[in-house]
Order: structure tokens, then sequence, then C-alpha cells
């Protein structure tokens, strides 16, 4: 299938061709769609790694009971569904729920205001799904790391800060570098969580592929648009995947 929709997107009345690329390209609207796309993927990993990061820490530290009450914290919510969580997301960010009520409670808001429908609630909602693809792969690097080493540079008189950025940091890097790519591509994908957290109005490279394909019946469209997507999502996992790698073996 993911062969048919490459030749799909370089056939133009039959033969091969480079022009669906070309008018998507040199369509202003297209460049909205691709940016609109990187933002969000951008974002959502960004506030995946401020949470992912901390967690997979108190996680690698843990012992005992704690880590296994943390592993199942994280885990467990990987069981429900997408189209669950978004539409629970739904009840937390509207004008009347949770969100809009706690902001206003603690006097940062002066009155009620909905987080749904928009792209800050959208970052929100999809953190909450990919967070654990951020926390698993740190985590995974940083159990690794032999404890005794910020003891050591503890003992040479190196502050929490310092041995934070110089030893800790520098060790888990192949995880966040591993964690982000997991969570980019599955953030810059994902077509569900939009198209419940924020509508059809914010076009994202994956929404616009399910609605030329599913709405407008254009597939030479869709197809141009999946490939599009697809080449922006493997050059961010290959280059990942070397960048650990190297890091890997520099560590």
């Amino acid at each position: 299938p993911l062969l048919m929709l490459l030749g799909r997107s370089v056939l133009s009345g039959g033969a091969p061709s480079l022009a669906p690329f070309v008018a998507f390209l040199s369509d202003p609207f297209s460049w909205t769609v691709i940016g609109n796309t990187l933002r969000i993927a951008v974002l959502v990993t960004l506030l995946c790694l401020l949470i992912g990061y901390p967690t997979a820490l108190a996680l690698a530290r843990a012992r005992g009971a704690a880590q296994a009450l943390i592993l199942v914290a994280i885990i467990l919510p990987l069981s429900v569904g997408v189209v669950v969580k978004a539409f629970a997301w739904q009840i937390v960010l509207r004008r009347d729920g949770v969100a809009s009520q706690l902001m206003t409670g603690l006097g940062l808001w002066s009155e009620p205001q909905r987080l749904l429908f928009t792209e800050a609630g959208l970052v929100i909602g999809a953190a909450n799904v990919f967070v654990p693809f951020m926390i698993l792969p740190i985590y995974s690097v940083l159990k690794l790391v032999d404890p005794r080493l910020g003891e050591a540079a503890a003992t040479l008189g190196a502050s929490p800060l310092y041995r934070f950025f110089k030893v800790a940091l520098p060790l888990s890097l192949p995880g966040i570098v591993t964690g982000i790519a997991f969570v980019f591509s599955m953030a810059a994908s994902m077509y569900v969580i939009p198209n419940l957290l924020i509508g059809d109005r914010f076009q994202t490279l994956a929404t616009l592929t399910g609605r030329s394909f599913l709405f407008m019946r254009n597939e030479q469209l869709g197809s141009t648009t999946a490939v599009v997507l697809l080449v922006l999502t493997v050059a961010v996992v290959v280059g990942s995947a070397a960048l650990s790698k190297r890091l890997g073996g520099a560590s």
C-alpha cells in the first residue's frame, strides 16, 4: 500500500511527473499547513521533554514499590484509546472545564476561558498522549548510568547543577534524542487528536491527507501530502538515529 501511495504521488495524467509536488509546494496554503505541522510537533515535543526528563530521572532513581508505581502510572494510560483521551480532554479544556476553573481560581484569568479548539489545547492534549514515549527511552538510558559517577563528582566539589549538566545530561543524550524522534514523528502525523481538539479550521499535513482522501476525493493531493509528511518524519527519525548512535559511541 505504501508503494502504491508513493507511486500515485508521482503520477500526473497517467505519466510519471513531479508536477503534483511542484503544484503543492507553490501554493502558499501548503506552506501554512507545513508550518502548522512543524510548529505543533515541535511544541508537543518540547512539552513532553520538559515533563518526561524529570519523570524519567525520578523513575531511574526510585526503588522497589515506588518505581513499580511510577511505571504503572506511565504505562497504564497507554491501554486507553486515543479517541477516549481526546474526548476526555474536550471536557477538561472547555470553558467550564477543570483547566478554566483552575486558572480562574488561581487568579491567572479574570474570567473563564476555553482552551478547546486552540493550539494551546491541542499541544496539551497531544503531550498527554505522547509523553510516555519520551519518558521510556530516557529512562532506559538513565538506568544504565552508574550512580557513583554523580557521587564521585560531588566528592570533587561539583555542585548539583554542575553535576546535572556535565554528568547526567550528557550521558542521557542518546535517550533524549530517541524520545524526541518518537514524539516528533507521532506528533507530526497525528490525525485524530487535531480533529477532536482543534477542528477542521486548523490543518496539518496529516489532517489534510485525510481530508483529501475522505472528503474531497482527491487522491492526488492526498498522496502528495502523505509523501511530504513521510519525508519529514523519516528525515527526523533517520537523523536522530544517527545522532543517537554517535552520542552513544561518544559516551
